[in-house]
């Protein structure tokens, strides 16, 4: 067929892809504009209500002794062979089992597995690494640095660059949304997946189109789509926005210490910590709309009942895109988003029971 023809028969399913996606950034932006109203508003008043520390955030010079805990494992950089990118990674137990390689989330870091580390560090390799634009690892300030293909080549070359030809990934929140893109795309590097509150992007769009209400919980993500001012929002009155997330009697992590807070606010105090976060939900957007895919990677998937950002009808969402057996999932009673930090031992629970068979 010449290729004329083939580009007239084509021309209305292309405009009505484009229009689509118009109509898309426009919704996104309007709702980026509301969102950014009201992110003002409350970083406003936190400093109207705390004057003394001011419109920024202060920058911490010294990291907290927790961050360099020995009991953890090792800090290591290894260079990306795809993107030449240095990558910043806790490591423990090599040589007593297989890879377990840790993807944290928003707005968090390596040491949000700090528990886990303990843990599988007996009968795994257990790694947890900082992903491209937190801590210690290298942070490219452009956008087009944080597209999902280039953070699915980041964890393929962490695999492979720690000497390993697959691995049991566990991820949590954004690090749960590469997980589900990485089992996809790269099936053979991953034997078995743990993922804690978070779903793939696909799952995640088609529930939202008919579900209004996750739109609301996920309302920041809208804020984030625009350029410097979700980093000023979050760094007014030394960062509160961000310690209350962390710290809320209802929705944040229970019992956590002045000094663990400190190990999360510290990368995000330093010159543009939080910038390179920020981009990753900068292009969340880009392949909209997602065509549905079929999840087959072996999974056991934790949820939180009371999770203040998802709701719990996504869990059925995930199952019915599983092939038949693969996923084995555990809504936990009165439990919310930050399971590996609120309720370790329930988690971990869970993983020994679904990985005793590789340990056999």
């Amino acid at each position: 067929m010449p290729d004329l023809v083939v580009t007239a028969l084509l021309a209305p399913s292309r405009l009505s892809l484009k229009l689509l996606r118009a109509f898309m950034w426009s919704l996104v932006f309007s709702a980026a504009l509301v969102a950014a109203a009201v992110y003002g508003c409350i970083a406003l008043t936190h400093v109207l209500c705390r004057p003394r520390r001011g419109c920024c955030g202060r920058r911490r010079r010294v990291a907290p002794a927790c961050l360099s805990d020995p009991s953890l494992g090792e800090h290591s950089f290894l260079t990306l062979k795809s993107s030449g990118l240095r990558l910043h990674y806790v490591s423990a137990g090599r040589g007593n089992g297989p890879l377990m390689l840790f993807l944290h989330g928003f707005p968090e870091n390596w040491f949000s597995w700090r528990y886990q580390l303990r843990e599988f560090q007996s009968r795994f390799h257990v790694v947890a690494v900082d992903l491209r634009g937190y801590g210690p690892s290298d942070a490219p300030r452009e956008v087009d640095c944080y597209t999902t293909d280039l953070l699915m080549a980041d964890i393929e070359d962490v695999i492979q660059g720690l000497g390993y030809s697959k691995c049991i990934l566990v991820g949590h929140d954004w690090g749960a949304l590469l997980a589900w893109n990485f089992s996809i795309y790269y099936p053979s590097l991953v034997e078995r997946m743990v993922v804690v509150s978070g779903a793939p992007m696909s799952v995640y769009q088609d529930y939202c189109l008919r579900h209004i209400g996750q739109l609301f919980r996920s309302n920041y993500m809208f804020l984030f789509q625009l350029p410097w001012l979700p980093e000023k929002f979050l760094s007014m009155s030394d960062f509160q926005i961000l310690k209350t997330t962390f710290t809320d009697r209802k929705s944040g992590i229970p019992h956590l210490t002045p000094n663990e807070l400190e190990a999360f606010l510290y990368n995000f105090s330093q010159p543009d910590g939080l910038t390179g976060p920020i981009n990753y939900y900068r292009n969340l957007f880009r392949n909209f709309p997602l065509e549905p895919q079929e999840l087959a990677t072996p999974t056991l998937l934790l949820w939180g009942e009371k999770d203040k950002y998802f709701e719990l009808g996504l869990v059925g969402a995930i199952g019915s895109r599983f092939v038949p057996g693969r996923l084995e999932a555990h809504i936990l009673p009165g439990v919310g988003h930050w399971i590996p930090q609120s309720n370790p031992q329930e988690m971990h629970q869970y993983m020994w029971a679904f990985l005793q068979d590789l340990l056999d």
